[in-house]
């Protein structure tokens, strides 16, 4: 029960879904966890649940200004920085003949220039805590794309290349940083059950739906991978595209 004992860890988008359950889970491990989003009443709920080991910031991911704020408080409360996990991210059904370019942009926005900020301003520290690990919440679609979720593809798509460059800038640095990317087919949240509903905000029952599909998890098995790669446990493991899909990506065979 303490696989991340006094590290220091920042959850983005940890009000609710994936983020909540990172951060529940790498607290439940002995973690310090700095929860941020921008729904502060249900992020403050979370930090309350889990208690003295948590702290909730408000934080825009595509501000620079706030990601600068974070990093510090991390630092200056706590003297560390060991693990970022860059979850916070959005979603929206838009094929390509329906797409606006203001949309296109603005989920590139959160989903890929969010991820770019925490990078670049949670290296420094982490390298400074004498190393840590970076985990990037991409998707299936990075490697497959999906036909209905054009931005969101080409936004994961990014979140990916960039893990490897950081990656690799970090292993040539010697700075004892790793990145790595996490790809989840669908995962039962109630940003999904959102997306699937065609709603604004999706209910329960929503959600229950989504309970029993093949290629859906649970955020709890996303809070998994993600104390895995927190922990010193993948200590070699580094520009890794971790796979959480029950074998959706995998080619079928050709029938002969």
């Amino acid at each position: 029960m303490d696989r991340v004992g006094n590290k220091v860890a920042i959850i983005t988008g940890a009000a609710n879904g994936m983020g909540k359950a990172d951060a529940m889970l790498l607290a439940a491990q002995g973690a310090k966890v700095i929860l941020t989003d921008v729904d502060e009443l249900a992020g403050r709920d979370v930090a309350e649940k889990i208690g003295g080991n948590a702290l909730f910031l408000r934080h825009d991911v595509t501000s620079e200004e706030d990601w600068k704020s974070v990093v510090a408080v991390a630092v200056e409360k706590y003297g560390r920085l060991d693990v970022l996990v860059n979850n916070a991210g959005i979603m929206f059904v838009d094929s390509l003949p329906d797409i606006e370019l203001e949309r296109f942009r603005l989920v590139n926005k959160v989903n890929s220039e969010g991820v770019f900020l925490g990078c670049k301003h949670s290296v420094p520290a982490m390298a400074a805590s004498g190393g840590g690990s970076i985990i990037n919440m991409s998707s299936v679609a990075a490697i497959s794309g999906i036909g209905f979720a054009l931005a969101y593809s080409a936004s994961k798509g990014a979140v990916t290349s960039m893990t490897r460059s950081v990656a690799m800038y970090c292993r040539d640095q010697g700075n004892g940083v790793r990145c790595n990317s996490i790809h989840p087919d669908g995962v039962r949240t109630p940003m999904t059950a959102r997306v699937f509903s065609g709603k604004d905000e999706a209910t329960q029952e929503d959600l229950d739906a989504l309970a029993g599909v093949t290629s859906m998890c649970e955020p709890e098995d996303i809070a998994n991978m993600v104390l895995y790669l927190a922990s010193d446990e993948s200590r070699f493991v580094n520009g890794a595209q971790m796979l959480i899909d029950n074998g959706s990506t995998i080619t079928p065979p050709i029938s002969i």
